[in-house]
């Protein structure tokens, strides 16, 4: 084992340790070759010590890893085996040790199953069983549906007695979409829309807006606009500052050639099929 202190590093043998421990030390020692450089280090021995080949092969790879081992924790008779080894008999272990240097295990971890899971993996099991089933008789991994034997059945619960009768769908129509854009429009810029056009911005002499329902411009509108493109009479055109080059609403045209005094909000709408323009609060429009 080895572990780390306020005073150094320490390397733990057991009274079992042997060549696997040395392997396994080695290889702890490489996967951080240069974490340890500089360190001191002792070696406490709970048993007899190594055979001095190993212990010399052990201190060979302490060393090139750039680590000091200045002594030897252990009983008394260790005191001639660290002399050999030119290290200093340091004496019985200065703590407790609690763990001995063996081989390190992967922990085991195992999750507990709820009992939604262990429904699930029921469920699979018994899927794939039924998929092994059918492939050994030479059928489908998935079974193909019998039109004539539902059939079969319906023409029999017909002549059984009066059925359920089935629900009637309807097609609701949808309503046009709007499409929303922020931003000023420039000369030469189209919009167009099945449904509404909302703009949050200017619309510059030279743009163009067609949609086949309303028109609403949160700004100045000096463009071209065409509500009701698809001859929707209904539809309006609304601005913060309504001074188009040409208006049209369904099939109607107007061009405004009249300079507005006041900037006001308003709308235009066809009234005795032409298209007049009144201010929006005014308007008397919902």
């Amino acid at each position: 084992m080895l572990r780390g202190t306020k005073s150094g590093l320490e390397f733990v043998f057991a009274a079992d340790a042997g060549d696997a421990v040395l392997s396994d030390l080695t290889a702890r020692l490489s996967e951080r070759p240069d974490f340890y450089r500089g360190s001191r280090a002792t070696a406490i021995f709970q048993g007899a010590p190594l055979e001095s080949d190993a212990f010399a092969g052990f201190l060979d790879t302490v060393r090139a890893h750039g680590i000091d081992l200045h002594g030897v924790y252990g009983a008394a008779e260790l005191g001639p085996f660290a002399e050999r080894h030119a290290l200093a008999y340091l004496g019985e272990p200065p703590r407790p040790v609690v763990t001995s240097l063996g081989q390190r295990r992967p922990r085991k971890v195992v999750a507990a199953l709820t009992e939604r899971a262990r429904s699930l993996e029921a469920d699979f099991a018994g899927a794939r069983e039924d998929i092994a089933r059918r492939r050994a008789r030479g059928e489908t991994s998935v079974a193909k549906p019998d039109f004539a034997k539902a059939a079969a059945i319906r023409a029999g619960a017909a002549s059984a007695g009066p059925t359920i009768a089935p629900p009637v769908l309807t097609v609701t129509p949808g309503t046009p979409a709007t499409l929303y854009h922020r931003g000023t429009l420039r000369g030469g810029q189209i919009l167009q829309q099945i449904g509404n056009i909302v703009v949050v911005g200017d619309v510059n002499p030279g743009a163009e807006l067609v949609a086949s329902g309303d028109i609403l411009v949160f700004g100045a509108l000096r463009g071209t606009a065409h509500a009701g493109a698809q001859g929707d009479t209904a539809a309006r055109v609304a601005a913060l500052e309504l001074a188009p080059t040409q208006l049209r609403i369904a099939t109607c045209i107007a061009a405004d050639d009249v300079k507005h005094k006041a900037r006001e909000p308003e709308v235009a709408f066809i009234r005795d099929e032409r298209i007049a323009i009144a201010p929006y609060a005014k308007a008397g429009l919902r």
